[in-house]
């Protein structure tokens, strides 16, 4: 994987994105229901909302509310704040997925750590929100609150719930104990169960406008934000991820001649998944070239028109399969260079 660069990620406990605080500011004053459905793109900021929604139902600047939610924003300077913010409260309860708690440098879900150290060697991190946290959840939600105000359960992201740990979920979210209440964030509604959707207040998290995107991201130090916003779809959290992981301008917009050239240079060090993402938008992108249109993700990158678009369909195909098996442990290096070849027989114009 590249290496990080100088960018300072953001901190998803931090206050909420500046596109986000209308959202915020709506759903704590409009909340009906004890569980709030947060549904955005991933990139936007699907947990620092979810966060700002638990920090402030847990705030304490006008003492604890144990009735009532809080209708403002968090205080951000009361003892229940900073815990929040130490990621210490004992009344908030964050569930994901232990590669995403890896990713942002959480300490593991102590039930998956478990599982890890059974078997030789290190497992690898699961994208799935197993059943023993969910289990950790309904208990979490039962208990009596540390500090006599609400108790706090986030999921993020909701969809990687498997089907046993969404309907163990189901009871609690119906018809949970005491004060508690849930934020879940989901970035595909679609795959969550219909049941579980039922339950919740569903609120849209929007997706920032390319000036504003861009001015957030040069205020993170990112130097190419105009590029790296293109590159991850116009999702600002993803662009500034790119950045931190070592993608620039030069390097995003020579992808499409290096996989021309068969070269595997641009890709070298990135994970698979990654790979197949980057080669993902590269499908789209000259698809679109071959029927006469803009690109999305390479608008600098001087695509050749006239591509096979039967060719590029299928590699399209090709991509999106591959993407199902994006963890196996094969080896990366073998897996991109076949993933480079297939794109350079596709991209072929001639």
């Amino acid at each position: 994987m590249k290496s990080a660069s100088t960018i300072r990620p953001h901190d998803p406990l931090a206050d909420a994105l500046p596109w986000l605080q209308q959202p915020l500011a709506q759903a704590l004053r409009h909340q009906r229901s004890h569980a709030l459905l947060a549904v955005g793109q991933p990139g936007v900021g699907q947990l620092s909302f979810a966060l700002a929604l638990a920090r402030a139902w847990l705030c304490e600047a006008d003492g604890p509310r144990s009735a009532q939610p809080r209708r403002e924003p968090a205080c951000g300077r009361c003892a229940s704040c900073l815990l929040v913010s130490a990621r210490t409260h004992p009344d908030l309860l964050v569930i994901a997925p232990q590669a995403v708690q890896e990713a942002l440098g959480w300490s593991g879900d102590e039930d998956d750590a478990g599982d890890a150290g059974e078997g030789k060697g290190k497992a690898k991190a699961s994208n799935e929100i197993k059943v023993e946290a969910v289990r950790r959840v309904v208990a979490f939600a039962q208990q009596t609150s540390s500090r006599g105000g609400a108790k706090v359960v986030v999921l993020h992201p909701a969809e990687q719930m498997n089907a046993i740990s969404a309907n163990t979920l189901l009871k609690t979210l119906e018809e949970p104990a005491g004060t508690a209440r849930f934020v879940l964030s989901s970035g595909a509604p679609d795959r969550l169960l219909p049941t579980i959707r039922s339950r919740c207040q569903a609120i849209a998290l929007p997706t920032p406008g390319a000036d504003a995107a861009r001015a957030w991201l040069q205020g993170q130090g990112v130097a190419d934000a105009g590029v790296l916003l293109a590159a991850a779809g116009g999702q600002p959290l993803s662009a500034l991820e790119l950045g931190e992981q070592g993608m620039d301008r030069k390097t995003w917009l020579a992808l499409p001649q290096q996989m021309r050239a068969g070269s595997t240079q641009a890709l070298a060090g990135w994970p698979v998944p990654r790979v197949i993402d980057m080669l993902q938008k590269l499908a789209v992108d000259a698809l679109r070239a071959a029927s006469g249109r803009e690109a999305v993700y390479f608008p600098d990158a001087g695509l050749p028109q006239g591509g096979d678009l039967v060719r590029l369909s299928a590699w399209a195909s090709e991509l999106r399969a591959a993407r199902r098996h994006a963890e196996h442990p094969l080896n990366a290096n073998l897996q991109t260079e076949a993933l480079v070849q297939r794109a350079r027989a596709a991209l072929q114009t001639a």
